[in-house]
């Protein structure tokens, strides 16, 4: 007499199950399926910044974009532009940070580091793919982006990918500090350490 397996799973449906979640997740974007939180952050290359635990996601949760000073350059527009517009993102999350490396240096020694590595600056390619594309007239120090203030950069920042023709007007952009001192979040502008170990006269 045989048994009755109407009330239970058969093992190859547990592992179709599994192999067709990971074809989805290899093929989402073949398929149009955008981050489960249909978010782009933009954040400083630095070490110290564990951008998913700062912001409580996990892997697939986000496009995360990376680069020295978590600065809006004109790649971090290409590839927010794509995101937003085709890709169904509708939010992008900023995070600068403390003691960025990007606040350390002087103009100067970076600018003469700079000219001594490329020979001349004015003909150096600012991109491999497009070598027509040079500094041309302008400071390289408008090109590298160097910060005096790490809470009115992030403002800055927000409000270029805001402006930005590129981005969506529905598309919601927020701007964060991570403080490397105490691993968390601040907003531009909320030092709140200052301003209760402060006296105010």
């Amino acid at each position: 007499m045989s048994e009755d397996h109407s009330d239970h799973d058969h093992h190859h449906e547990r592992v179709d199950e599994s192999v067709d979640d990971r074809e989805t997740w290899a093929r989402r974007r073949r398929e149009g399926v955008p981050t489960n939180e249909n978010l782009l952050v933009v954040a400083c290359m630095d070490e110290r910044i564990p951008v998913e635990d700062a912001l409580g996601i996990e892997l697939g949760d986000a496009q995360v974009f990376r680069n020295a000073g978590g600065k809006v350059t004109d790649d971090v527009v290409r590839s927010a532009a794509l995101t937003t517009n085709f890709f169904d993102t509708d939010e992008i999350i900023v995070i600068n940070h403390t003691d960025c490396g990007m606040m350390s240096a002087p103009d100067d020694a970076v600018r003469d580091g700079l000219e001594a590595q490329t020979g001349g600056l004015e003909d150096a390619d600012l991109d491999p793919s497009l070598p027509e594309l040079t500094i041309g007239d302008a400071d390289v120090m408008d090109w590298v982006k160097m910060t005096d203030d790490i809470d009115e950069a992030c403002a800055a920042q927000v409000e270029y990918l805001r402006e930005s023709s590129f981005i969506p007007d529905d598309v919601t952009v927020t701007g964060y500090v991570y403080e490397v001192e105490s691993g968390e979040l601040r907003r531009p502008g909320d030092r709140v350490g200052e301003e209760i170990s402060e006296r105010r006269v």
